[in-house]
């Protein structure tokens, strides 16, 4: 599909808050797109088709910039936004581009990079996969061994390319993905952050190769990427040779920061599922099942109340600060410990995988409890607890990691 421009970023600064909310929380509700199809490329066209009608509507991109075809919105109404959004059930965004490469093309990008990718990775026409993590490296990211070798023509020659080479881990959507945004080592053997370039690659280039990776639910949610001399221009580098690191600690801004409550919306909803077995199996009466209901019930509130406290200090101070690292180790905590529990109510059910005829809805609770064994390394997990330690804590920074702006 060819990207074209919004018809009407749907965002009148005559209104309210609350009058933006109500339009908003129509349209969604007006242009639902019903139950996600089960066959996996039926959902891919669902998906795209919905991310082309946001766009096409106005309504994309809360928190980019107009020019880019987003929507331009102040923080608060990016929060109402995301808030309504989340509470509506309709399809997320496709890959990873938008919370974190596309930050980095608005930030360092070419004008002809931003014409070139924005608008079609926000209407969903090209989705995005992250290529950075590595099968000996781990989250130590400047370590990273895959290898991109200029190939003629001097450093800002346009027309040159580089020649890439090397091995990319755990990159969600790559399956499906048109575009690969990684970093690759431009500088020597040993150079650490300071040898690092940032590339964007096209996944259909010759030496491209996708192989999914299977985990305990059965699904393939990460690939491997293998890179064989593969020809990348350097036109495709974001920002200079050699300085791609900096380019890494690039933030989404606060859109991110602006879906804080997003979570406590989603558990809401599973929390009620999960009551509701409670009431299928007939256990509800039981004292110690209510005891843990109640609990998860606090924690979601306890959750709703560190995203108030995480955009109250972006309104106060201007960022959200490194405590609001501690709102991701306490959701993977608390996922785990529901889905636990859903399988204590499942019982001898709990064995039963979702193929089974007998397994409880369609085995969404085993599936999911799988789920959050991957969740507790997953997501920059291990960084994040470094950020608390260090920037909360105080603690000694980890020497293995270069310092902040390096």
């Amino acid at each position: 599909m060819t990207s074209t421009t919004p018809l009407d970023c749907r965002d009148d600064p005559a209104d309210t808050d609350e009058q933006f909310r109500a339009r908003l929380r129509t349209f969604l509700a007006d242009r639902h797109p019903g139950r996600r199809p089960q066959d996996p490329a039926a959902r891919l066209v669902w998906r795209k088709a919905w991310l082309a009608m946001l766009f096409d509507a106005g309504y994309a991109g809360p928190g980019w910039p107009r020019e880019y075809g987003g929507m331009g919105l102040n923080f608060v109404r990016q929060v109402i936004y995301q808030e309504e959004y989340a509470g509506a059930r309709v399809p997320g965004p496709l890959g990873t581009g938008l919370g974190i490469a596309a930050p980095t093309i608005i930030e360092y990008g070419t004008a002809e990079q931003k014409e070139r990718f924005l608008r079609p990775m926000l209407r969903g026409d090209t989705v995005w996969a992250q290529g950075c993590f590595e099968p000996d490296v781990g989250s130590d990211l400047p370590a990273l061994h895959t290898t991109a070798r200029r190939a003629g023509g001097g450093t800002d020659d346009l027309r040159a390319e580089y020649i890439v080479n090397g091995q990319k881990v755990w990159s969600s959507a790559a399956e499906i993905a048109d575009i690969i945004f990684t970093l690759v080592r431009t500088g020597p053997p040993a150079s650490r952050q300071d040898g690092v370039s940032y590339l964007l690659i096209d996944a259909d280039a010759p030496g491209v190769t996708v192989r999914p990776l299977f985990d305990l639910t059965g699904d393939a949610n990460f690939c491997e990427i293998l890179f064989d001399d593969v020809r990348v221009p350097v036109a495709n580098r974001i920002g200079v040779e050699n300085g791609g690191w900096p380019l890494v600690r690039t933030g989404p801004g606060h859109e991110r920061a602006a879906a804080a409550m997003n979570p406590a919306v989603l558990y809401r909803h599973v929390l009620d599922e999960l009551i509701e077995l409670a009431r299928e199996r007939g256990v509800t009466a039981d004292p110690l099942v209510r005891d843990r209901l109640a609990d998860f019930e606090i924690r979601i509130r306890i959750m709703r109340l560190t995203g108030m406290r995480t955009i109250a200090d972006i309104m106060a101070r201007g960022e959200p600060g490194p405590a609001s690292s501690t709102a991701r180790l306490f959701i993977v905590t608390f996922e785990r410990d529901l889905y636990e529990f859903a399988l204590d109510l499942l019982g001898a059910y709990g064995i039963l995988d979702r193929q089974d005829p007998h397994a409880v809805q369609r085995g969404r609770w085993v599936s999911g409890f799988l789920r959050t064994r991957a969740a507790t390394i997953g997501a920059n997990t291990e960084i994040q607890h470094n950020t608390i330690a260090e920037q909360v804590l105080g603690l000694p920074r980890d020497p293995a990691m270069p310092a902040v702006g390096r």
